[in-house]
């Protein structure tokens, strides 16, 4: 059965968004930050010499470069102050989550409210601030390394990671404006922009090695089927879920004596999102960014490394499944999901299991369906992940078409499009509600007006 909400959700026009005023406003103030976003991209990092950056980028464009500079928009490979993304403070909010539900002092903190997500938020900034610093002093070493700086040195080294940590940190301060005043997650549209900004490029490279012949009409009619397969997959995969049915009892309230009544707890069969793939692959692209941005200079331990856990090589296709598995659990069972937080709130709301006792038992319960539901969940996950990877190293293909971004885009446009509906939904509320108040006000200046008559 279809919802009430739905069925207006449903229902909306362009002349409902045009009426919402606050919502328009939202939007033109999400897409104005986002336009400053894509602006800072193309301006480049002082020191950096462009012809063999672009040079290099060229050459690289088909191996993880391509890759890296799909994930921040282009700004890596034009070197922009952008160049660092927005990665830092995702890793770093990965990491907070994760400690807060291991360190007692920090799940003290989260469960004290709206000053300890504050202190929380602090400690990711501060998380964020480290994190981009080493990130950018290896990229700084990397680029000086690989002869693309126009004058090397130590001023040039921390002239580079002033402007990459900056540049960050300015990034974080636009997606927490954009989630607080603007419309979606802030972080998410972010990254959700980067990875389109850089298809229409990628799709006209595509074509036009189909055209001079390096790759087969076949392989890019099979390429945009599997990309819409995909698309339609992941879409089915985030919208599905499991229904644990909930019963309320019988409550007297004074003298007033309540039936009770049932409910659904909706377990998704991804609960985790795309945190266990964006974990994974910032895990397994570190030594890669570093391999590609130092060219000749890699020791003979990087180049084992490079060798063995390059993208495509059968060791980085089994660890970054073994990767994807255990983010998925371990996020899932210790931030996303918590079977014993689940389980403590139904018994505070006298809500149970129908044949599984409060407490205890309902934890475990609702621990062993989500271990049933994550082997689909993280399997679903691996082949989304892998499925990409395969077919770009077997077929040459030369762009970067990534489980990742596909995940990321799909669901950012999810979130979104429910955000701008539920903002749809409230203003016709109000309107409503208005409309309400308005003809009670008139029908009681009726009733007064015919008690004067009489």
């Amino acid at each position: 059965m279809v919802s009430a909400a739905e069925q207006m959700a449903a229902n909306t026009s362009w002349s409902a968004l045009g009426k919402a005023t606050d919502l328009r406003n939202r939007i033109l103030f999400t897409l104005g930050l986002l336009i400053v976003y894509r602006l800072g991209t193309f301006i480049p990092v002082p020191g950096i010499d462009g012809a063999a950056l672009r040079e290099f980028m060229e050459g690289a464009q088909a191996t993880i470069g391509g890759m890296l500079s799909m994930f921040t928009g282009g700004a890596l490979g034009r070197m922009g102050i952008f160049a660092l993304g927005i990665m830092p403070y995702i890793s770093a909010s990965i990491i907070v989550q994760l400690l807060s539900a291991m360190v007692p002092t920090l799940q003290q903190l989260k469960k004290e409210g709206e000053q300890g997500r504050k202190k929380l938020n602090q400690y990711t900034r501060y998380g964020t601030v480290g994190l981009a610093t080493l990130q950018s002093y290896g990229l700084a070493v990397s680029l000086q390394s690989g002869d693309m700086v126009t004058d090397p040195g130590l001023f040039f080294i921390a002239s580079c990671m002033i402007t990459l940590v900056g540049g960050t940190m300015f990034l974080m301060w636009l997606g927490e404006q954009i989630t607080a005043r603007g419309v979606g997650n802030g972080i998410s549209l972010i990254i959700f922009v980067g990875i389109i900004a850089e298809v229409p490029a990628a799709l006209a490279q595509f074509f036009a090695s189909g055209r001079s012949g390096a790759i087969s009409p076949a392989v890019i009619i099979g390429v945009m089927v599997m990309v819409v397969a995909v698309i339609a997959f992941v879409v089915f995969m985030e919208r599905s879920l499991r229904k644990i049915h909930i019963q309320y009892p019988r409550r007297q309230v004074g003298m007033k004596v309540y039936d009770g009544g049932s409910s659904h707890l909706p377990v998704k069969v991804n609960p985790a999102g795309v945190i266990p793939a964006i974990f994974a692959s910032s895990l397994l692209l570190l030594p890669a960014t570093v391999g590609t941005f130092s060219g000749n200079a890699t020791g003979p331990v990087m180049s084992t490394i490079l060798a063995y856990f390059g993208p495509g090589q059968p060791l980085y296709l089994l660890f970054f499944t073994a990767m994807i598995v255990f983010f998925t659990y371990f996020y899932t069972f210790n931030v996303a999901f918590k079977p014993d937080d689940v389980a403590e709130n139904l018994k505070n709301q006298n809500g149970f299991v129908p044949g599984i006792r409060p407490g205890k038992r309902t934890e475990q319960f609702i621990e062993y369906v989500l271990n049933r539901i994550l082997v689909l969940g993280s399997a679903y996950l691996v082949a989304v992940m892998l499925l990409p990877e395969i077919l770009r190293s077997q077929f040459a293909i030369p762009f970067y078409f990534g489980g990742t971004s596909v995940l990321i885009v799909v669901s950012v446009t999810m979130d979104t499009i429910q955000q701008v509906q539920s903002h749809l939904l409230a203003h016709q509320y109000e309107g409503l509600i208005e409309k309400s108040q308005l003809s009670g006000k008139g029908r009681k200046k009726g009733r007064r007006k015919g008690g004067t008559r009489r």
